[in-house]
């Protein structure tokens, strides 16, 4: 049986979406029922009834944020585009890649266009050898007012990475924020794998790279949130874990970022994970 998490991770269906073309490039996924919403732009937005192309007319990521930052302003107003996070995000396919355009990170879902994470599995392995004692991880359980998925549980530290932020910046960042780790410690964490995402949900299309890191943690630490994001850290073994991803009680990022963990440290075996491996490249759509 696939696990919820893997499934979830692709349920995705491109008939029911119109892809969103931004200067020639395939950026994103708006749904069909959402595309006529956008024909009160008819400056901003063309289309076809196959593709939502922004308007050629902005060449270049000042008047591309511009055009689409009134669009979202009247959206958000209207209550199309929930969950309004004061956070800037970039328009591109490539982490790496020049901007497009920017935007509010509540809207990159209504667009479908690809976010990026870091999620950081937070582990406890005990030294002493006279008393051997199996590791351990920190698992979070996000707040109960979080626009998304409130009350799940998550990993030790996860968060989106805005623009001007790198991935050890914001690992170093969001470790801080939200389990209290400093930065000497979280400048410590290991890079697992990459995982792609590309489901849908209520407010749109999560479209995501997620970077996977293992931090190891001392023993007598144990984590404080600092920003109210998270209702309280669980120190579990790893069967706890295995068991929670099994009843889909983490969410969907945390739940494969924790199966990349414990499959690298083959801490379960690759049978109880049936199709994760898909996930570690990008879709394709």
């Amino acid at each position: 049986m696939t696990l919820p998490c893997i499934r979830a991770a692709r349920r995705f269906d491109p008939a029911a979406h119109l892809p969103f073309w931004i200067g020639g490039e395939r950026v994103g996924w708006i749904r069909r029922t959402d595309a006529p919403l956008l024909a009160r732009w008819p400056d901003v937005f063309q289309q076809d009834g196959a593709r939502v192309v922004l308007s050629a007319t902005f060449d270049n990521p000042a008047s591309r944020s511009a055009a689409l930052g009134a669009v979202i302003g009247a959206l958000a107003a209207d209550g199309l585009i929930p969950g309004w996070r004061d956070e800037t995000y970039a328009i591109r396919n490539e982490f790496d890649a020049p901007p497009l355009a920017y935007i509010e990170r509540a809207a990159s879902r209504f667009f479908g266009t690809m976010t990026y994470a870091v999620h950081l599995n937070g582990i406890v392995e005990y030294a002493d050898s006279s008393a051997p004692r199996a590791p351990q991880l920190w698992i979070a359980r996000r707040s109960d007012t979080k626009a998304t998925d409130p009350g799940m549980l998550d990993n030790v530290v996860a968060g989106g990475i805005g623009w001007g932020f790198g991935i050890e910046a914001t690992i170093v960042k969001e470790c801080w924020e939200e389990a209290g780790i400093a930065a000497e410690i979280a400048s410590r964490a290991q890079a697992g794998r990459t995982v792609h995402v590309l489901q849908s949900l209520p407010e749109g299309t999560q479209a995501e790279q997620i970077f996977v890191y293992d931090l190891a943690l001392p023993e007598d630490f144990a984590p404080h949130n600092q920003d109210g994001e998270v209702g309280e850290h669980r120190l579990a073994r790893i069967d706890e874990v295995a068991r929670w991803i099994e009843e889909g009680a983490l969410t969907v990022d945390a739940g494969l970022a924790t199966l990349d963990c414990l499959l690298r440290r083959r801490w379960i075996d690759d049978d109880a994970c049936e199709g994760i491996d898909t996930l570690f490249a990008p879709p394709a759509v």
